[in-house]
């Protein structure tokens, strides 16, 4: 029953899965309009998305920035205005050592990282014509990771060929991320920096692609944020963020369940009114002059441990864009 209501939902015209998001998302023609155009990830031809499940929250207004108590931290306390959330650094800082421990509290990302770095490839070498299939398919491209963490991103990008600087608030990270990079040659080579997006802004660094992997979610002002992403792509750059849709469906999942019943993350690691729909997420990259071209899911499998690629977006998802030529 459940797959056969899946395919008739897949089967729906353009029209109508318009009037679909329209009732539910009123006043939000323009997100509706911008859903549509994006291609769903797949290596074959073009398609529309099909219907994602409805979010708590049925106003289109983006959410406002949060504030929250200052903690001590390493890069926050710089002058540069910052979308950083200080308690959330507080909460990476107290488990930085455990980033390599693919058992530990980071489990989750390591196994998802495969599908991630999928998602990538795939589109970073559709963008910038590479072949996905070559040794080291982003040879050539400058990359930043934002929000990097131990490194568990920024080493596979290198490995498959750019030059990777990864960037991070909490300086714990950061020396994690040198010391596990300096033991391969390959990776040794990773510029790692504590400092912020809006710091390397005001830097002036540009970048042929921004990574920003469950970074969206921690920070203060999204909107304020993807500015800076944007200010440090070059045009028609990209930009590849994954955060965690506001559904019922993303509480149920990636709070109840992998925080307090399987214990997959430490308690409180998310905070479900911080999580963004993928409609405020196209209209903030939008006014950020960023447009999203493709989106996908990602659908965990109890059977395998493995997470793979849908058009599944109720939970964890991923966008790639463009940021238009000025």
């Amino acid at each position: 029953m459940a797959s056969k209501l899946s395919c008739q939902l897949r089967n729906l015209t353009r029209t109508a899965i318009h009037r679909f998001l329209l009732h539910r998302f009123p006043n939000s023609s323009a997100a509706s309009r911008s859903l549509l155009s994006i291609r769903c990830f797949s290596n074959g031809s073009s398609q529309t998305m099909s219907p994602i499940e409805p979010s708590a929250s049925s106003s289109p207004e983006l959410p406002q920035p949060r504030t929250s108590p200052k903690v001590e931290s390493s890069a926050a306390s710089a002058s540069t205005s910052s979308s950083l959330k200080e308690i959330e650094l507080a909460k990476f800082a107290a488990i930085a050592e455990t980033w390599w421990d693919s058992d530990g509290p980071f489990k989750p990302l390591h196994v998802m990282n495969p599908t991630r770095l999928a998602f990538i490839r795939s589109t970073l070498c559709r963008h910038f014509k590479k072949d996905p299939c070559s040794a080291r398919p982003l040879e050539g491209l400058k990359i930043v990771d934002v929000g990097c963490g131990g490194g568990i991103l920024s080493e596979p990008l290198a490995r498959m060929g750019a030059t990777v600087t990864g960037v991070d608030a909490v300086e714990k990270n950061i020396k994690i991320a040198r010391l596990h990079a300096d033991l391969d040659p390959v990776t040794s080579n990773i510029e790692y920096c504590c400092t912020t997006a809006e710091k390397l802004v005001e830097e002036g660094r540009k970048f042929d692609a921004v990574m920003a992997l469950e970074v969206i979610e921690h920070v203060a002002d999204p909107a304020e944020f993807c500015k800076s992403l944007a200010a440090l792509t070059v045009p028609d750059g990209a930009t590849v963020i994954s955060t965690i849709n506001r559904s019922m469906r993303a509480y149920a999942t990636a709070i109840v369940a992998a925080e307090y019943i399987l214990g997959w993350l430490p308690k409180g690691t998310h905070q479900w009114s911080s999580f963004l729909t993928p409609e405020e997420l196209v209209l903030i990259l939008q006014r950020s002059n960023i447009s999203v071209k493709e989106m996908a899911g990602f659908v965990y499998s109890p059977l395998t441990g493995r997470w793979s690629l849908s058009d599944d977006i109720s939970v964890n998802f991923i966008a790639f864009g463009t940021l238009s030529p000025a």
